[in-house]
């Protein structure tokens, strides 16, 4: 089984891109342009006919249309990437373009089960006839829900690391230094009374002098304080989460139903 995404372009260049980016970017998805230079004949794609009568007027006004099909067990692995390329592609929104041009006085596509001029609406060949009475068909309504959880993240780390410089100093201070003097002095007089010039004798005198003597003293100028402080934040967590809607088309009433989303997604055969 397949599935396909079929998007709407304002340029084929925005569409041709877009089905660039495609290609590279999420593996094994081929988009098919069709626009009025190359195949305007979107016939072929499966999507509701009221769907495929705004892909032709696209197409008519300049436009172009990308489809892609893609194996059903790769499709869920792949939808989100294939849905964000072409948001970034600047797809046109379905619903949007069609009342942009229902309100210029645009009729495509109304009435086109009662007349029949429009082309019939494609099957989806994966449909299922219900033929007994009381027998059931299920579509199960599938929808995520965000589940929020905490882990531990390091966020960085903080070292510090205490070491020693050595800077030169200059300090000045005043030295007592004491000298012994020793001088001869020539004399011419006599001797004087009870003067003893005969006998013998030591003088002594000691030279004193000051030096500088260093001494060191440490005092603490400032701390570092390392420690950790915790803190609550309340954080806003944003992210899309998918359901399964169901487009319901009820022929005992000749309605159809709106289409949504800027891009169609089906599933075939």
């Amino acid at each position: 089984m397949t599935r396909t995404i079929t998007a709407l372009f304002d340029t084929v260049d925005a569409a041709e891109k877009a089905a660039r980016d495609l290609a590279e970017r999420v593996g094994g998805v081929r988009g098919t342009i069709y626009d009025s230079r190359t195949s305007s004949d979107v016939g072929s794609i499966a999507i509701p006919g009221e769907d495929r009568v705004i892909l032709q007027e696209n197409i008519r006004r300049g436009g172009a249309v990308l489809h892609a099909e893609i194996p059903d067990e790769k499709f869920e692995a792949v939808y989100e990437a294939v849905y964000s390329v072409l948001e970034e592609s600047d797809a046109v929104d379905f619903d949007e373009r069609e009342a942009a041009w229902r309100r210029e006085g645009w009729t495509g596509g109304s009435g086109m089960a009662e007349t029949g001029t429009a082309e019939t609406t494609a099957t989806d060949t994966a449909r299922r006839d219900i033929g007994t009475t009381g027998a059931e068909e299920r579509i199960p309504l599938a929808e995520e829900q965000i589940v929020v959880g905490k882990r531990d993240v390091g966020r960085g780390r903080v070292r510090v690391r205490s070491y020693v410089v050595e800077t030169p100093v200059a300090e000045q201070v005043t030295l007592h230094q004491e000298h012994v003097a020793v001088e001869r002095r020539p004399v011419d007089r006599p001797l004087a009374s009870g003067e003893e010039a005969f006998r013998e004798r030591v003088i002594e005198a000691t030279e004193r002098s000051e030096e500088a003597v260093v001494s060191k003293e440490a005092r603490v100028h400032e701390e570092v304080v390392v420690r950790k402080e915790a803190e609550e934040r309340t954080e806003t967590v944003r992210d899309t989460v998918r359901r399964t809607e169901v487009e319901i088309e009820d022929e005992r009433a000749r309605t159809h139903p709106a289409s949504t989303g800027t891009t169609k997604r089906d599933d075939s055969v």
